[in-house]
C-alpha cells in the first residue's frame, strides 16, 4: 500500500473578529428592541418575551470568548443581525476563494510545493457559496493548479472526509498531489438572534496538502497511518436552506433555513460515539493510547472535547494534549480540528502520533491517525 502523508497546511484568519462583550451587547439590544415592540402581545401571553444574553454564559456554555468574521459591521447591525457581503460580478474570485488561496499558499510553502505540483483539488466545507461551477474549480483556476476539482460537504466532518478522499486518490494513482481546503463563513448560516446559538460560529479557511510519502519533500511531513468515517442520521443538527424553499411563504429567514440543534442531545449522543471511534481507530492501527500524544478535535463546545479527551485517554487531558482554539475563533465547523492540527503540530518530534478527528451535523465522524516524521 503507498504511503501517503500530511506535507502542509495553511490556515487563513479574517481581519475582523467579535468579542462574547461587543456580541452580546448587540444582542441584548435586539432583544430589548423586540420586547419594546411586542410588548401589548407579551402582556397578554400571545408573544414569549426574548431573554437577555451575557458574556459569562456564553463562555462557560462553550469556552468561546471570540470569534473571527468576514463582516463584523452587518452582525452587530441590530436592523440586520447578519453579515453583510456584497454580491460580486462572475467576472471576480468568489469569497470563499479568496480565502481558499490564502490558505493554499501557506499550505504550499510549508510543503515545499508550487500550485503547478497539484493535480486535484477538493473544498470541503458545511455550505458552498454556489451550486455550480464547483467552488474547487474556481480554486483550481485562481491558483493556476491542473488536473481535477470537485466540492463536497459533510457539515462539519467536512475536512476528514476531504482528508480520506485525498488519501484514497493518492493511493489510488488518479493525483500525485492533492490540495484540499475548507474555506468556511459559518457566520452566513448562523442566526444572530437566538440565544442559544448566536454565538457558536466563526470564519475562517483551512488548506491540507497530502501526496506521497516518497516523493515529499516538506519537513513538515505526517504519515497518515488510517483514515476512519462514519455517518448516523440525526435531525438533531439542521440547516433547510436551499433553493427549493427560495421562494417558501416563510421566508428564507425563517428559524429552520439557517442552523438549528438540540445541543443536548447533540452532546449526549455524539461524545460517546467519537470516543469510540478514536479508541477503536488507534486499537485497529496498533497504537497504545499512551502512545498518543495530541488529540486534534473539532472544535464546537470545550465541554465536549473534554469529555472525548478524558474517555480515550482514561483521564482528564493536559491542555497540550487536547489543545483548544475555540476559545479565540469559535466554531469553525470542518475547519476547526485543522486549524488545531496546524497551531499544534510543529513541536512533535519525529515518531510520535496524534489523531485528527471531527465529528458533527449527520451525525457524521471523521478521523485521522497521524505519526510525525
Amino acid at each position: 500500500m503507498t504511503d501517503v502523508v500530511i506535507s502542509g497546511t495553511g490556515l487563513y484568519t479574517p481581519s475582523e473578529s467579535i468579542s462574547n462583550e461587543e456580541l452580546v451587547e448587540a444582542f441584548n439590544a435586539y432583544v430589548n428592541r423586540f420586547n419594546e415592540t411586542h410588548q401589548a402581545e407579551i402582556e397578554a401571553g400571545e408573544v414569549e418575551p426574548m431573554a437577555e444574553s451575557s458574556a459569562p454564559f456564553i463562555e462557560k456554555a462553550s469556552g468561546i470568548r471570540s470569534r473571527f468574521v468576514m463582516n463584523k459591521s452587518g452582525i452587530l447591525d441590530i436592523s440586520r443581525m447578519c453579515p453583510s457581503l456584497p454580491e460580486r460580478s462572475n467576472d471576480e474570485d468568489s469569497i470563499q476563494c479568496e480565502m481558499a488561496v490564502k490558505a493554499a499558499r501557506e499550505a504550499l510553502d510549508r510543503a515545499g510545493r508550487t500550485a503547478a505540483d497539484v493535480d486535484a483539488i477538493i473544498c470541503a466545507a458545511s455550505n458552498m457559496q454556489r451550486a455550480y461551477p464547483a467552488m474547487a474549480v474556481e480554486i483550481q483556476n485562481a491558483l493556476g493548479a491542473g488536473g481535477f476539482a470537485y466540492d463536497m460537504n459533510v457539515a462539519c466532518s467536512s475536512a476528514t472526509f476531504g482528508l480520506q478522499a485525498a488519501v484514497d486518490a493518492v493511493r489510488g494513482g488518479s493525483a500525485k498531489v492533492v490540495l484540499m481546503v475548507n474555506p468556511e463563513i459559518c457566520s452566513g448560516h448562523l442566526n444572530f438572534a437566538d440565544r442559544d446559538s448566536h454565538f457558536i460560529f466563526g470564519d475562517v479557511c483551512t488548506a491540507v496538502l497530502v501526496e506521497k510519502k516518497a516523493t515529499a519533500v516538506s519537513v513538515h511531513q505526517f504519515e497518515i497511518l488510517g483514515t476512519k468515517l462514519q455517518t448516523q442520521y440525526s435531525n438533531n443538527i439542521r440547516n433547510n436552506f436551499g433553493f427549493l424553499n427560495r421562494a417558501d411563504e416563510s421566508g428564507v429567514g425563517a428559524e429552520d433555513k439557517l442552523f438549528v440543534q438540540n445541543g443536548r442531545k447533540v452532546f449526549k449522543e455524539v461524545c460517546p460515539m467519537v470516543a469510540d471511534q478514536i479508541s477503536a481507530h488507534i486499537e485497529e492501527l496498533d497504537v497504545p493510547v499512551a502512545g498518543v500524544k495530541r488529540l486534534w478535535l473539532h472544535q464546537a463546545n470545550i465541554n465536549m472535547n473534554n469529555l472525548v479527551a478524558r474517555k480515550v485517554l482514561g483521564r482528564d487531558p493536559e491542555p497540550e494534549e487536547a489543545p483548544i482554539i475555540l476559545d479565540e475563533y469559535a466554531n469553525t465547523s470542518s475547519a476547526g480540528s485543522i486549524i488545531a492540527f496546524h497551531k499544534y503540530q510543529d513541536d512533535m518530534k519525529a515518531g510520535e502520533q496524534g489523531v485528527i478527528c471531527s465529528f458533527g451535523a449527520g451525525y457524521s465522524i471523521g478521523s485521522a491517525v497521524l505519526r510525525k516524521l
